[in-house]
């Protein structure tokens, strides 16, 4: 085999080798998208609000609700992770879905209850968070709040509307968490709180009844 023969057999398998790592590889104007999306949560892990407002000039950007492709957090998750309240009010300001979900089905209210992050969750409950929807164990935040033995957390949740009976991917409720758990005072105020859902439901009974 010639010099220049091999040579040539040498830079083909060498660009086999590389070509499956290249197609990972976005291109042209989905590069770019991915570059500031990236440049973006950067800044709002490090605070830097110039390069936030920068990137959120464009009214018609959707930019605030950039996920990472890693984990799929959005700034909203990033944020409430930090229990950074005043960024969660500009960012919910500029359009942020309050009921965004990452990879693992995390919501930013998912998060402050993890957290016991009272002032998020209230915050979150404000602007519309869900406060049924669960993460892909199907883990509410008022079931959250039960295991945290969070009694401040889980009556903000009831008052917005939490279902103490809806169960988790294991079959149990809030409910039964605090029943489990023994934890009475929580137990008291899930059990008022479903009497007072099956009472608004017989009262929204029409017709006759046989």
């Amino acid at each position: 085999m010639s010099i220049k023969r091999a040579n040539s057999r040498r830079i083909a398998l060498a660009l086999c080798a590389l070509a499956p790592a290249a197609v990972l590889l976005p291109a042209g104007p989905a590069l770019a998208q991915f570059s500031e999306s990236y440049k973006f949560l950067d800044a709002v892990r490090k605070k830097d609000g110039d390069k936030v407002n920068e990137a959120l000039q464009n009214p018609a950007s959707q930019i605030v609700n950039t996920k990472d492709v890693s984990t799929g957090e959005t700034a909203l998750h990033i944020v409430t992770q930090r229990r950074d309240l005043l960024w969660m009010q500009f960012l919910v300001g500029k359009g942020a879905n309050v009921n965004a979900r990452d990879n693992k089905g995390v919501t930013p209210l998912v998060v402050a209850a993890n957290l016991n992050f009272l002032e998020g969750v209230d915050f979150l409950i404000s602007v519309g968070a869900r406060v049924d929807d669960p993460n892909n164990t199907g883990e509410t935040p008022l079931i959250t709040a039960v295991h945290g033995h969070n009694l401040a957390m889980v009556r903000a949740l009831l008052k917005a509307g939490a279902n103490p009976d809806r169960p988790d991917n294991s079959g149990r409720s809030a409910r039964d968490y605090a029943t489990l758990d023994h934890a009475e005072a929580i137990s008291d105020e899930l059990e008022a709180a479903a009497k007072k859902r099956q009472t608004g439901k017989a009262a929204q009974t029409y017709g006759p009844t046989f």
